[in-house]
């Protein structure tokens, strides 16, 4: 990021100097003329410091991201603040914020046009029990070997989507979310020793974000699965992703647990996650969150983010308990089916909305 600012050396503004007694009317003229136009030139000064910052004279509103390019599916779930009262973005019918903010849940299929592997495929996940607590360092050389690097295409161009992946068995099961791979018509993987593979989809399931592809690779490393339900606020967890793309592939960061089942409403459905202050990015999306003892407790999926506040440190994973649940319900039936559904949607009614409204 580039500094905008100067230096107190460099001050814009010279330091006051004393004055001197026996003022003139000339003096104090001139004065109050330089004092007016040392304001007009700050006013001039904010302008076109807005004009720089939001060249196309439009400022992100509240609720929006302004990410200066398309939207191209990079590969990671932002959970957007709804829109700021103070900024005056609420309309002045609810009907029309509650339309907008409680989206329609669509409970069909992504849409993913990858080819298909065959089902039913022998394989169960399990959670196993913990060892022997080992450091940052031990974890990356254990784990770092079952990472891998998702890459989506689309219409025949790389890059669509980026992501991250966890390897589920040694014949070539990997595990990521289902928006890493969304609207896709190929997808490649990359293992930990560089070389890549094309992937086939097992299946996939929009609501829980959970997706299974498979490569034709033998001697893989598979992860360990921890158990999610005995976790508890504060406890250390490290992620291992590629956040941002290639470039910054097998990445560590690490923080602690901050809340359990926090409950999010994401795309018109509720989702009950881990939230940690582990640095996760976009690309961070499919990879694991690990507890001290080397095994997978979570898949990350989802950052805070708003366009008029800073937000730091709230990041999202999907709990184990409900990965290796749904993981072997895909391997045997390809998809997630059977769940009640009722004709009313339910949420938390933010702050701004109730106090306006």
């Amino acid at each position: 990021m580039s500094n905008w600012y100067v230096s107190e050396s460099d001050s814009w503004y010279a330091p006051l100097q004393t004055q001197q007694a026996a003022p003139e009317k000339t003096k104090k003229k001139s004065r109050t003329w330089l004092r007016g136009l040392i304001a007009v030139a700050v006013i001039v000064g904010l302008i076109v410091g807005s004009a720089l910052l939001f060249p196309n004279g439009n400022a992100p509103k509240s609720g929006e991201t302004n990410n200066g390019g398309e939207n191209n599916g990079s590969g990671f779930g932002q959970f957007i603040l709804p829109p700021n009262e103070d900024d005056g973005t609420l309309p002045d019918d609810y009907r029309e914020f509650f339309e907008n903010f409680y989206t329609t849940t669509d409970s069909s299929r992504t849409v993913i046009n990858i080819e298909r592997a065959e089902l039913p495929i022998d394989f169960a996940c399990a959670v196993v029990p913990a060892g022997e607590e080992i450091t940052l360092q031990e974890l990356y050389r254990v784990c770092a070997p079952s990472i891998v690097g998702i890459s989506g295409y689309k219409n025949g161009k790389s890059g669509y989507n980026w992501g991250t992946g966890v390897v589920l068995s040694t014949d070539g099961l990997i595990l990521t979310n289902t928006h890493v791979i969304a609207e896709c018509d190929r997808a490649a993987v990359t293992l930990f020793d560089d070389s890549v593979y094309e992937a086939k989809l097992v299946g996939a399931d929009a609501i829980s974000d959970i997706a299974v592809l498979k490569i034709e690779a033998e001697g893989l490393v598979p992860a360990a699965f921890g158990d999610s339900t005995v976790l508890e606020v504060g406890d250390r967890v490290a992620a291992i992703g590629n956040p941002l793309g290639e470039e910054f592939r097998m990445t560590l960061t690490d923080g602690i647990i901050s809340a359990i089942e926090r409950g999010m409403n994401y795309k018109g459905h509720s989702m009950n996650l881990l939230q940690t202050n582990t640095a996760i990015n976009e690309g961070n999306s499919g990879g694991p969150l690990f507890n001290m003892y080397g095994q997978v407790i979570g898949i990350t999926n989802m950052k805070m983010m708003s366009s008029y506040s800073s937000i730091e440190g709230i990041g999202f994973a999907i709990p184990s308990s409900t990965v290796v649940k749904l993981v072997n319900i895909i391997v045997r039936e390809g998809s997630v089916t059977g769940r009640p559904s009722i004709g009313i949607t339910v949420g938390a009614i933010p702050d701004e909305a109730r106090e306006k409204y």
